[in-house]
């Protein structure tokens, strides 16, 4: 029986990729482990899948003041000491990375077992886990064809893995759930749970121009509802979504969402129209502005800067995709990326034979 370890976390970014992978590969029989953080969101997402699961000791590498960058480095060496004794007890034909700097011990781990490592950067520049995992890496995937000139000559330009379940959306089930009606479009706003506050500030204060055209499904994310908007007719916020968001993106008309690096390759693969609000460079390391432009620049989104945001201009955009909407869909179907879980599948394979 052929093996992989599976590593990434820190953010559902970094795990629901490997979730699509991992759902191809047990059904074609692999065993398969997943090695993350010892409490982070990966060991539940992880665990509910009934794959053995091994927490490790972790560290971040800060930009900025913080006590914990005293100890975290001593956390790193004891996880690197963690993950090679667990790399060596399973013995895996490959690993592979999703990011985070918990992966940066699994990975390190994994060259100095001689296991081939594949890792996988969502953004157009890597983020500081990969640059470190990058030297122990044997090929880098990635998103975006401009990323492959900071790969090293490793890079492989695969597209992003996406969820299965989401191409199994219902148009009428998602208005049902949601409690809307088939005779006006749908808004889907997509806050998140970081940085959501500017989005979900935006939106409500266009509420009465936008209800009479349109309905309006809001994730404004954990603790971001307002009592105020609540029983508004046309109007539904919720913290999140999970087995229903394939219904809610299927009855999408256009969708305003943030631009890290997984939701927008969601929103290309089902050919959402979509406006981006990408972080600011002061909230962020700028890698959603990086992402953004590309769609941009490729005619798959309309982009707008958050310090550009106010009624007017969200109004704007919002009118224009609306109203060029099949154009956008026609520019997506151009991508020449194609189903990104059966290009690294076969990658992946390719270290097994």
């Amino acid at each position: 029986m052929k093996k992989i370890v599976f590593t990434g976390g820190g953010t559902a970014g970094h795990v629901t990729p490997n979730i699509a992978l991992i759902d191809r590969l047990q059904k074609e029989g692999w065993e398969i482990s997943y090695i993350g953080s010892k409490s982070g969101i990966e060991k539940q997402l992880i665990e509910n899948l009934g794959i053995p699961y091994y927490g490790i000791s972790s560290g971040k590498l800060r930009r900025y003041f913080d006590w914990k960058n005293f100890t975290d480095p001593f956390r790193v060496l004891w996880g690197c000491r963690e993950a090679k004794k667990l790399m060596k007890r399973i013995a895996p034909d490959v690993c592979f990375s999703k990011g985070g700097f918990v992966t940066v011990p699994v990975v390190r781990a994994a060259a100095k077992c001689k296991v081939p490592a594949i890792i996988h950067e969502s953004d157009m520049t890597p983020g500081l886990a990969n640059r470190l995992s990058m030297r122990y890496a044997t090929k880098v995937c990635c998103n975006f064809e401009e990323t492959l000139a900071n790969l090293g000559g490793k890079g492989i330009h695969t597209g992003t893995p996406i969820r299965k379940e989401l191409f199994e959306g219902n148009r009428l089930q998602g208005l049902k759930l949601a409690g809307f009606s088939a005779a006006k479009p749908v808004l889907l706003v997509v806050g998140g749970s970081t940085g959501a506050v500017k989005v979900n500030q935006a939106v409500r204060s266009l509420l009465v121009k936008l209800l009479p055209q349109y309905q309006i499904l809001h994730l404004c994310g954990k603790g971001k509802m307002d009592e105020a908007y609540q029983g508004l007719e046309g109007y539904v916020q919720l913290e999140y979504a999970d087995k229903e968001m394939k219904d809610f993106f299927a009855m999408a008309d256009v969708v305003i969402s943030r631009a890290g690096a997984n939701a927008i390759c969601e929103l290309l693969a089902l050919r959402k129209p979509n406006i981006l609000i990408p972080l600011s460079a002061n909230a962020s390391r700028g890698d959603q502005i990086l992402n953004a432009a590309s769609f941009e620049k490729q005619g798959f989104s309309y982009v707008l800067q958050e310090e550009a945001v106010t009624d007017e201009s969200l109004l704007t955009a919002i009118t224009e995709v609306y109203a060029n909407r099949q154009a956008y869909i026609d520019k997506m179907q151009e991508s020449p990326v194609g189903d990104a879980t059966e290009k690294i599948v076969t990658l992946i394979k390719s270290f097994t034979k």
